[in-house]
């Protein structure tokens, strides 16, 4: 009885070993690019009035510059999170001013909350209201947090589904440059 109770431990122990190994050898979800069936295609277009300042804000707009169209939403927890990451993104490239963000508010949002959701994480970054979800579908986004780098030609390079990782957008601007 002694020795099956200890052949059972020590099975155990080595699935947790083996488990673990698994997982730490895995890449984080957070930041990882997926191919999306938007990749290589211009950018579907976007416009809206800026949550916080009431100004026109366009994908059309940003043309020639890298941009970062953000899917998020106040109640989402993991876009909270990657709110000081988009944050750190812009900050790197202030100099060069050869990145924009335009943030996209889920449809379950009220306007007051998605401000709030700004003001509370300190962005600075474009935000429009997606109410009707037009834009949302557009991109195929279903739930945020999800982001699409789009280029300077206005081609869709990558798809970040889940929360954004600065040094990752990085890589993916320098693979292009």
């Amino acid at each position: 009885m002694r020795r099956r109770a200890l052949a059972a431990s020590g099975i155990i122990g080595v699935l947790v070993v083996l488990l673990v190994a698994v997982l730490a050898t895995r890449p984080p979800a957070q930041g990882t690019v997926a191919p999306s069936p938007l990749g290589g295609k211009v950018a579907p277009p976007l416009a809206g009035r800026d949550l916080m300042t009431g100004r026109p804000v366009s994908l059309a707009a940003e043309r020639g510059r890298y941009v970062l169209v953000d899917f998020f939403a106040s109640w989402c927890a993991a876009c909270q999170s990657e709110a000081p990451q988009i944050e750190a993104f812009l900050f790197a490239h202030r100099r060069a001013r050869d990145v924009a963000v335009i943030g996209v508010d889920s449809t379950s949002d009220t306007t007051g909350d998605a401000r709030a959701f700004l003001r509370r994480t300190g962005a600075t970054f474009s935000a429009i209201s997606d109410p009707s979800g037009t834009i949302a579908t557009a991109y195929g986004v279903a739930s945020p947090p999800q982001a699409f780098l789009v280029s300077p030609s206005g081609r869709v390079i990558a798809w970040v589904p889940g929360a954004i990782v600065a040094a990752k957008l990085d890589t993916l601007i320098g693979q292009r440059a």
